[in-house]
């Protein structure tokens, strides 16, 4: 069917697959690199158990047939090996349902991933890169011009992702409309980049204006997706602008890159490339892609109507594969950032004067002289729920007691999730957490004390815990 593909947007499929190939790579990686401290046989919340309290309706995937370190480990590595093999073409050397099969496996090794996870693995890029992934599927390869069908889905997304965030944000804090989040937003976003400080320290008038472009970006631009061309295009270059500009502002894993990734198959792409004709599809794929499309029009039925809610919700997967899901970010911004400070002594019994010391987390600050650092896309799991923590020690209670039982025990998989561990030799006799308030320096204290942070103890999080 002539209508079926758009011979003008090869090269837009092309740019989105290799990103995509590159986020799935740091996806995986970090699952290899992290699961045996965090949900591993003997992490702080271990896959076995989230087993025993799930079943397979809610939660598919592979795990389900067998779990065991190895085999997560195979599972991560193998997720890592296929994206290396897509980033360099193989989909391109393959008959088309080859091709297919090789974006599909990426994918349900992703999901099997996902539903074992548990809290470290509940943010809403999480669900974007598995919705995304499996659209990729069925974009085909060089056997085929892309199908239109899917490029629109993939602008559906894109969509739901902007406006969704745009919407949470005017429907809930306050300081959106009033055009002052960003007052606040640079300082206690959960972990800040090595220019954060910089944007903090941005004119006021300047952070109105950046919330008053959020606005315009994400709830009159993506409308225009839906336009015919060079609209459409202009509207998605803007949306990459726009998430460039968070880029260099925080960490947020993978959320920007893969917002950017979705707007590239909606650019123009005919400003810098001829139209190449490609051989028609086979009807067998034709056939796939009509019932995929149908699949996901009924699923974005829930998404749709929650978009329209007043009771919106964010980040919310409203089926067992997350196929077709909502997004949203920072509808409520903290005024202040609390930092929980893990710290322990070697000294057998505490008293007011026990020396302690303080344990160094990657990313999240820590040492007020460090300058935050840039992880993002790689994403420091342990680092962003320490965030959570300090805002509700409830939400904390089930992973931050086994977190500290394995500080005290110097467990290997968990310091590895560390910057710095005060006790190389031996392990703490004692540990205790505290919280304090942390601000950014102003230039004069910057330049007369060389401290990013000033920081102000403000309660004791956990007393002295001893194995």
């Amino acid at each position: 069917m002539q209508w079926f593909t758009a011979d003008g947007y090869w090269l837009g499929r092309l740019v989105f697959q290799k990103a995509l190939a590159v986020i799935y790579l740091f996806a995986f990686l970090t699952a290899a690199l992290q699961f045996r401290a965090l949900i591993g046989t003997r992490g702080m919340l271990p896959v076995p158990a989230l087993l025993r309290r799930t079943d397979w309706r809610t939660a598919p995937g592979l795990f389900r047939l067998h779990y065991s370190d190895r085999f997560f480990a195979l599972v991560a590595w193998t997720g890592c090996a296929l994206a290396v093999a897509l980033l360099a073409g193989v989909d391109n050397r393959v008959p088309l349902g080859a091709a297919m099969a090789l974006w599909a496996l990426p994918w349900a090794l992703y999901l099997s991933i996902v539903q074992v996870g548990g809290v470290w693995y509940g943010f809403g890029w999480e669900s974007l890169l598995l919705e995304t992934g499996f659209l990729a599927v069925f974009l085909g390869n060089a056997d085929t011009a892309p199908p239109v069908l899917v490029l629109w889905l993939l602008r559906w997304a894109l969509f739901r992702v902007e406006f969704g965030a745009g919407l949470i944000k005017i429907r809930g804090d306050a300081c959106w409309r009033k055009l002052t989040c960003l007052y606040f937003h640079h300082e206690t976003q959960p972990m800040p980049g090595p220019l954060s400080w910089f944007f903090h320290r941005l004119p006021r008038p300047l952070h109105r204006a950046e919330a008053a472009a959020n606005h315009v970006t994400q709830l009159l631009v993506p409308l225009l997706l839906f336009t015919p061309q060079p609209v459409a295009g202009a509207a998605a270059a803007l949306m990459i602008v726009t998430q460039l500009w968070l880029v260099l502002s925080g960490n947020f894993a993978w959320l920007n890159w893969l917002t950017i990734a979705l707007a590239l198959p909606a650019l123009d792409w005919s400003l810098v490339t001829e139209e190449r004709a490609r051989p028609g599809a086979p009807v067998w794929y034709e056939a796939v892609v009509l019932a995929v499309t149908a699949l996901v029009l009924v699923l974005s039925y829930r998404p749709a109507r929650n978009l329209v809610s007043r009771r919106q919700v964010m980040n919310r997967s409203f089926d067992p594969l997350h196929l077709v899901n909502t997004y949203g970010a920072f509808g409520s911004i903290s005024r202040v950032r609390l930092e929980v400070v893990v710290e322990g002594t070697e000294e057998r019994r505490v008293h007011p004067g026990t020396v302690w010391k303080e344990y160094g987390f990657r990313g999240k600050p820590g040492d007020p002289r460090r300058l935050p650092r840039q992880f993002a896309p790689y994403h420091l799991r342990l680092d962003w729920m320490m965030w959570f923590a300090a805002l509700s020690p409830a939400y904390a209670r089930p992973w931050f007691g086994p977190f500290v039982d394995r500080l005290l025990a110097n467990d290997r998989d968990t310091l590895r999730l560390l910057r710095h561990n005060p006790f190389p030799d031996t392990p703490p006799a004692h540990v205790r957490a505290r919280v304090f308030r942390y601000r950014y320096t102003t230039w004069h204290e910057l330049r007369t004390t060389g401290r990013w942070w000033d920081r102000t103890f403000v309660r004791d999080f956990l007393r002295p815990t001893k194995a």
